[in-house]
């Protein structure tokens, strides 16, 4: 596009934006490429040699006129997007878990072993402690590694149900268990039986919703752990939900709805969150892609067989 006429530039821009559906990025410095750079989807003026015009129809200024600021700006975007596709992923499993726990309950047996201040705690983990520990993870060199993410593709992507149905129905399964046999299982007896039974619950509940945190560090990746002990927001986090987790168990009972528990159901409780480890691997195997192998080009022509080489 180098030295074209401005409406070269923007009939370009056009064409790959409405009929190519391309998302389209355009550098410019010049009064020329003002109708370029304001037709694009993101418009990069140089921030020293750029004209006003081209400063004003743009979206980002490069302020060091520097290339590779370009680079990073595009592995921040995407680490913003996958950060928040982390977020929605964690935050769909606690909620679908959370509702269906209640609701399944309560049509069941009349009550629900969730209450309402374990609840708001839940929705305090979820939204803004899961925030703050999934959003704040940096970038890394892999991001420019993974192929752009199309105009029309869903936000919430296949890998991701299948990440949020497996968790899903494992935390449902054990807390369902637990909820209608969970006195013989555990060998509860007396008259704090029941409520030894729904701290027992929800604090399995909150374990599962710890280590599925750390699960949805990657989406795709086996290897959760790498970095993690670099980012001290996150493990801070991590740590800091554990410690008032056994604060409201332990000392705030009249409060929470809830009793001290033992040390063998505590570690019971936290062997169940951990079982969440190695089935996000499992869930990892599973293949969801089924784009095909070749992918046609975007302009619809396959691309011509290899032949033999010709000396």
């Amino acid at each position: 596009m180098a030295r074209s006429s401005p409406t070269d530039k923007h009939v370009l821009v056009k064409t790959a934006r409405s009929v190519l559906k391309e998302v389209v990025a355009v550098t410019g410095d010049g009064t020329n490429d003002a109708p370029a750079l304001h037709e694009a989807d993101i418009g990069l003026a140089m921030g020293i040699a750029g004209t006003e015009v081209a400063k004003e129809s743009a979206d980002v200024i490069v302020l060091d006129d520097n290339f590779a600021t370009i680079v990073n700006v595009a592995k921040w975007g995407r680490s913003v997007y996958i950060n928040i596709q982390k977020f929605v992923q964690f935050q769909l499993t606690v909620n679908i878990v959370a509702l269906m726990i209640n609701f399944i309950s309560a049509c069941a047996s009349g009550s629900a072993p969730l209450t309402a201040v374990q609840l708001l705690w839940v929705n305090l983990i979820m939204d803004t402690l899961g925030a703050l520990a999934l959003a704040t993870e940096p970038p890394h060199d892999g991001l420019m590694q993974r192929p752009p993410v199309g105009r029309t593709e869903s936000f919430i992507t296949r890998t991701m149900w299948r990440n949020i149905i497996g968790q899903s129905i494992y935390q449902l399964a054990v807390l369902l268990v637990l909820n209608f046999v969970g006195k013989q299982i555990l060998g509860l007896r007396g008259s704090d039986a029941t409520a030894v039974l729904n701290t027992f619950i929800f604090n399995t509940f909150v374990f599962c919703q710890v280590f599925n945190e750390i699960n949805s560090r990657d989406i795709e990746k086996i290897n959760i752990f790498r970095g993690m002990f670099g980012n001290w927001i996150f493990t801070g986090i991590i740590a800091s939900t554990v410690v008032f987790q056994v604060i409201i168990v332990e000392f705030l009972g009249t409060f929470a709805s809830t009793v001290p528990l033992s040390w063998q159901l505590w570690l019971f409780s936290v062997l169940i969150g951990a079982v969440g480890m190695p089935l996000a691997v499992v869930l990892k195997c599973i293949p969801v892609d089924t784009k095909p192998a070749t992918a046609k080009q975007h302009d619809g022509y396959d691309p011509l067989p290899s032949g033999p080489d010709i000396a």
